[in-house]
């Protein structure tokens, strides 16, 4: 598990990251995750691991909306006993950009999401297993912007779309086999860190907190977001549905709100 951080540690461990990624553009630092691994890993050893393979753009288009892919090869390493997997970006004032809680009903583990990034920085997916080991495999990737900025929307509008869902699986299903799921909810997923563009105050954070999957009422997938993923969440991965059933999501917000969607899966 995590080591716990304070308030105040998060606060100045944000510090030391902007005062290394202050420049646009100037390239990932591999100097900031060792201050990183310490405040949320603490004295664990974490494995470089070559089972845990990541896909991402050299240079994004947008640091709001950076696709990033992560899959684990069950045919090496300790794939098969991955059970968490963090997503941290070094360089982000908010390093942690999700965490994915996997069970076996994904079969293996392949996933592609949007996530951002406020300057060039090394992403990185630490595996967890069961009983604690810790593997990781790093990407850099070059962005910039992603996580702070002036908005200027209208905030009953962003309230009343916030929370819609949209689900699909991938047809034809053929049962006991791998099948892709994708989904999307639309939501700010405001960081904390942008301005109002006429009060030119920081807008309070808002974001989807927590997603569960469920096949059949058994839990396939359970997602902790953080303010590092983008925009209008998305997530691709595989299931392995067993027979006809239903494929069932439920979100919640940071301020409490909940937010549902179902689709029926057939051959």
């Amino acid at each position: 598990m995590f080591q716990s951080l304070s308030k105040t540690t998060c606060l100045v461990l944000a510090g030391f990251v902007l005062s290394f990624s202050g420049n646009t553009l100037a390239e990932a630092d591999p100097k900031i995750w060792p201050v990183i691994k310490e405040a949320f890993f603490a004295d664990r050893t974490i494995e470089e691991a070559d089972f845990i393979q990541l896909t991402a753009p050299k240079r994004a288009e947008s640091g709001a909306q950076v696709p990033f892919s992560i899959a684990l090869d069950q045919d090496r390493g300790h794939a098969k006993a991955i059970k968490k997997i963090y997503v941290i970006v070094d360089a982000n004032p908010i390093q942690l950009a999700a965490t994915y809680n996997l069970t076996e009903e994904l079969g293996k583990f392949n996933l592609s999401t949007r996530i951002r990034l406020e300057t060039d920085s090394f992403v990185r997916a630490i595996g967890e297993t069961a009983d604690g080991k810790l593997y990781m495999a790093a990407i850099p990737i070059r962005a910039a912007g992603g996580c702070g900025g002036i908005i200027d929307a209208n905030e009953d509008e962003v309230r009343a779309s916030a929370g819609r869902i949209k689900m699909n699986v991938e047809s034809p299903v053929s049962f006991g086999t791998p099948t892709s799921a994708t989904f999307i909810i639309k939501h700010p997923m405001r960081t904390g860190l942008q301005r109002d563009l006429v009060s030119q105050g920081f807008l309070p954070a808002f974001f989807i907190k927590k997603a569960t999957f469920t096949y059949n009422k058994e839990t396939v997938f359970d997602v902790d977001f953080n303010v590092g993923t983008s925009e209008d969440p998305y997530l691709k991965f595989d299931f392995v549905p067993t027979g006809p059933g239903t494929l069932e999501v439920k979100t919640t917000d940071n301020e409490g709100k909940s937010f549902s969607h179902h689709i029926d899966v057939k051959s």
